[in-house]
C-alpha cells in the first residue's frame, strides 16, 4: 500500500478548552470513513502527538458526519491564560496530526485525486 500524509485523505479542525485541545478528522469521502475509524486509534494519535499532548488521547466517533474528534488532554501548557506556549490555544494541533504518515489502498487515494 502506498503511504500517504493523512491530509490527502481528511480535513481537519482543532480548537481548545482549559488545557485541552480537539482535534476533528473528517473523510474527504464517505467511503474513506471506516478506513480511518479502523486506522486511527486513540493510542496512534497519541504516539503522533506526543511532542504535544502529555496527558490521555480520547477519541469519538461522529458516524453521521464521516469525523473523528480526538481530545488531547494535557496539551496546551495549562491553557490560553496561562500557559508559554507559542500556541496555546491548539490551532495548529489539526494540521499537525494531518502530517502524519499513514498507509492507505490506492482505490481511496483515487476518490480524492
Amino acid at each position: 500500500m502506498p503511504t500517504v500524509k493523512l491530509l490527502k485523505l481528511a480535513h481537519g479542525r482543532s480548537g481548545d478548552k482549559g488545557n485541552g485541545s480537539n482535534v476533528g478528522i473528517i473523510a474527504r469521502h464517505p467511503e474513506i470513513y471506516p478506513f480511518l475509524k479502523n486506522e486511527l486509534s486513540a493510542d496512534r494519535v497519541k504516539e503522533h502527538m506526543k511532542h504535544i499532548c502529555k496527558g490521555e488521547v480520547e477519541r469519538y466517533e461522529m458516524d453521521n458526519i464521516g469525523a473523528l474528534n480526538f481530545i488531547l488532554n494535557e496539551s496546551l501548557g495549562g491553557g490560553g491564560t496561562v500557559s508559554l506556549k507559542l500556541d496555546a490555544q491548539g490551532k495548529t494541533h489539526a494540521s499537525t496530526l494531518l502530517r502524519m504518515d499513514i498507509e492507505a489502498p490506492q482505490e481511496l487515494i483515487d476518490l480524492v485525486e
